[in-house]
């Protein structure tokens, strides 16, 4: 009887931690990343550190190629960019269309 309760509690044991490995090692879905090139003010200020001064530097710093440009532009210190890097993508904006030439004259 008492066997059978240990290796029930280590079953357990053994289940949960399995579980909770799991859940730590799946990253957020991309569409619950806030995108810095796209992400409206208040979007930006549900980050933790970024407040009204920063979320309006981002914005105004627009666009992004990458997410690291927070730091190397100086926006964000670094141990800040640690802490929200899993939490936002930098999604390049949509290319510009070529402007169209105005027809040519023969002559």
């Amino acid at each position: 009887m008492r066997r059978r309760i240990f290796l029930s509690g280590i079953a357990l044991l053994l289940g949960a931690s399995g579980a909770v490995a799991q859940t730590r090692a799946v990253p957020p879905p991309a569409s619950s990343l806030i995108d810095l090139n796209n992400a409206s003010r208040d979007d930006l200020m549900t980050l933790d550190g970024i407040g009204e001064v920063r979320a309006d530097a981002i914005i105004r710093a627009r666009p992004f190629k990458a997410k690291t440009e927070l730091v190397e532009r100086r926006l964000i210190p670094e141990a800040l960019y640690e802490k929200i890097a899993d939490k936002v993508m930098a999604r390049p904006p949509p290319a510009a269309p070529a402007p169209a030439r105005p027809p040519q004259k023969r002559t």
